[in-house]
């Protein structure tokens, strides 16, 4: 058996399994291969057709009564997985092929149209079938149409078995199938399983998303629940009344500011992008949160060079008052906050660093998620919605914080065009 695995044999092989993987390859790259199953069968005809005369036109032994190949192998996996049309559009190629290149032989022509018959008719419970008993039906109807298709060719044509036949026609196409039916099932699940994957990543998001707005919005809405309840009491006084009331729209405002911020991030990002400063729009930031800061005795330092990236101005202006509100956040005690800008070859990299409590390894790989944050009310989804801005302008974040010493937060955009 060993003699006869040769080089031809290998080169057969060849051409069938990168047949396959062209299919999967652009099939993966192609949704409209995935919507509309016409397309992803003329794939399959094109790919297991192209391997079909790569393997007649370079054979493993020829003889003066018959050619070996492994044809056999494409032409039965086109009709198993594409059934009847790829599987008449395959016979066609292969007579086709074979009367151009060797010339017409009628039993070559029965042959394939008994195989064709027998696998168009198998195909739609194969298809149906899960990957352990394709394989064994393939490797079984590989088998059972070389011992029949051999049988005819002897009846009608007294055709000669040899050992050379009995090892490429009947013996090594089952294992050859074997092989590439695995293979195509492997990566065919492979698909299937990222696209569950990317599904599931995308419910998580939203369940954790409904879960933040959930928990947060409930909290201030028992609030002003209870003090309107409060309020019918007969013996308070104006005053009282006054504040409850006061409590209530805050705990309502704090409700409005995290449906404002679900919103931000549910909405696509904006199309509208031109060129802006960073150092200048920095600064309108920082202007506006040097009241806060000044509450907290946090010295804010500017260290900004004149740098030009392109984006979108509300989207950015609203990122870094994200990120450098929560750096001001992490020091309720005072402390140094400091912001950098400069331009690094073809990038422009922003720095904003505290002296604040900092993070855990933990929480650093957790930054950004929904529903987790280092603040005692916070919901996270400022830090996500910075996160998303910043890959939004083709950005980068970097993290490097020690617990009770700061936090520092490295951001990394493409510079502009000159």
């Amino acid at each position: 058996m060993g003699s006869y695995i040769n080089q031809h044999v290998l080169n057969n092989l060849f051409y069938i399994l990168v047949s396959v993987f062209v299919f999967y390859f652009i099939y993966d790259h192609g949704e409209i291969f995935k919507k509309r199953p016409s397309y992803r069968n003329a794939l399959l005809a094109i790919c297991m057709g192209f391997s079909i005369i790569l393997c007649m036109k370079f054979p493993i032994y020829i003889d003066e009564r018959c050619i070996h190949d492994l044809r056999q192998i494409p032409f039965l996996v086109g009709a198993l997985y594409g059934g009847g049309i790829v599987g008449f559009i395959l016979l066609l190629i292969l007579l086709a092929a074979r009367s151009l290149i060797y010339g017409f032989e009628y039993i070559t022509a029965i042959v394939y149209m008994t195989m064709f018959v027998v696998t168009a008719l198998i195909s739609p419970t194969f298809k149906t079938l899960k990957r352990r008993n394709k394989l064994s039906m393939s490797v079984w109807l590989t088998f059972f149409l070389a011992i029949l298709t051999t049988f005819l060719a002897i009846i009608i044509a007294h055709f000669p078995v040899t050992d050379t036949y009995i090892v490429y026609f009947i013996v090594l196409p089952p294992i050859g199938m074997l092989f590439v039916v695995y293979i195509m099932e492997t990566l065919k699940e492979a698909i299937m399983m990222r696209s569950k994957l990317v599904k599931v990543e995308k419910m998580e998001v939203v369940s954790q998303l409904a879960a933040s707005i959930s928990h947060e919005v409930r909290n201030p809405l028992t609030v002003v629940k209870g003090f309107i309840q409060l309020l019918k009491t007969p013996s308070l006084s104006q005053d009282t009344k006054d504040r409850y009331i006061q409590i209530a729209l805050d705990e309502i405002n704090r409700a409005e500011a995290i449906i404002n911020d679900y919103l931000t991030f549910a909405k696509p990002a904006s199309n509208k992008v031109e060129r802006l400063m960073v150092d200048a729009q920095l600064r309108k930031v920082v202007q506006m949160l040097v009241p806060m800061a000044h509450m907290s005795s946090i010295e804010i330092v500017e260290e900004l060079q004149p740098a030009a990236i392109v984006g979108n101005i509300q989207y950015f202006q609203q990122c870094f008052l994200n990120l450098i509100k929560n750096s001001i956040e992490a020091m309720p005690n005072g402390g140094t906050l400091t912001i950098s800008s400069r331009v690094h070859g073809n990038h422009v990299i922003i720095t904003i660093k505290d002296t604040g409590v900092g993070m855990t390894t933990e929480q650093v790989g957790r930054f950004g998620e929904p529903y987790f944050s280092t603040k005692e009310k916070g919901t996270g989804l400022g830090t996500m919605i910075a996160v998303k801005m910043i890959q939004t302008m083709q950005g980068a974040l970097h993290i490097q914080s020690e617990v009770n010493k700061g936090t520092t937060l490295t951001i990394t955009f493409p510079k502009a065009a000159n």
